[in-house]
């Protein structure tokens, strides 16, 4: 199970619980904190982090970069639970993307350096060290992200603490416009396809007639056509009707869904759901219940 986290889409003030409070679940396998939305800001050159109202931190000086420090403290928390915690790049807002592939190369150094394996002195999370990266481009172009893969994975390589991660969250119509040339040429884990705002959603779904849902062709892309031919493909879902514009479907139809998908293709890595959050202080969960996946 994924969980993306951080934008508050409830759209109330505490509609979010915080980080540390979704790692209490045991359904929860991952958390992808939501979003690193600048990839270079214009007063420093240093990204910025955007997780609406819960990061209260200050910025480092002469940066638009947040210091997160209650964050900090809920990954480490989250991670002696046994969760990964990945940071997305990207959102469907936000000023991001490369204009060749040596920007993307030392962007990747840089991130390393910020949130990963390496050192800065502007690091938003303090010694924290995320288990991994995300890809949620929907806007630019795709110049530069194979690059910027590849690059991450060579610090990977290289670090010894703990296994790291890189996941994409393409859209679910094909080829994604953003990230299929990065998916073809350099190695992703996960693919989180977001089968919510197209016509290829959720809604589209059925046990009997597939209809727009195109599940299959990302089951037969995984496995033919991507760099990493074992990567995992997870059904990602709007969490709530707020979520999303269009797609939400009610957990009865994403039970019946899951276990027709897992028992067909053998990409099938999970569910992704985005976003998490809370309604009258309440926190509502989503029990899927077909069988535990190896």
């Amino acid at each position: 199970m994924v969980m993306y986290w951080g934008q508050n889409s409830y759209g109330e003030v505490g509609s979010q619980l915080n980080l540390a409070s979704y790692c209490q679940d045991s359904t929860n396998d991952i958390i992808v904190l939501a979003f690193l939305s600048v990839f270079f800001d214009s007063s420093s050159g240093l990204p910025d982090v955007n997780f609406a109202g819960s990061c209260g931190g200050s910025y480092f000086e002469g940066t638009n970069l947040l210091q997160c420090p209650q964050i900090a403290e809920d990954i480490v928390t989250c991670q002696n639970n046994g969760k990964k915690i990945f940071l997305s790049l990207g959102g469907a807002t936000g000023s991001y993307g490369f204009e060749s592939d040596s920007q993307a190369e030392t962007f990747a150094a840089t991130l390393w350096d910020l949130f990963g394996g390496g050192w800065s002195n502007t690091r938003p999370f303090g010694d924290a060290v995320v288990d991994g990266f995300d890809l949620d481009i929907e806007g630019g172009s795709s110049t530069g992200y194979s690059a910027f893969v590849t690059a991450l994975r060579s610090y990977y390589a290289d670090y010894t603490d703990k296994d790291m991660y890189i996941s994409g969250a393409p859209q679910c119509p094909m080829p994604d416009a953003f990230l299929n040339d990065a998916m073809v040429n350099s190695y992703f884990d996960f693919y989180f396809v977001q089968f919510f705002n197209n016509y290829c959603g959720m809604d589209q779904w059925s046990d009997t007639e597939t209809t727009n849902f195109n599940f299959d062709a990302w089951d037969s892309f995984a496995k033919t056509v991507s760099y990493n031919t074992d990567v995992r493909v997870y059904l990602g879902v709007a969490a709530s009707s707020t979520a999303a514009g269009t797609g939400y479907v009610t957990i009865d139809t994403l039970n019946e869904a899951a276990a027709q998908l897992m028992s067909t293709y053998s990409s099938f890595g999970g569910i992704m759901m985005c976003f998490a959050y809370t309604y009258s202080g309440t926190h509502l969960r989503r029990t899927i219940t077909f069988p535990e996946m190896v």
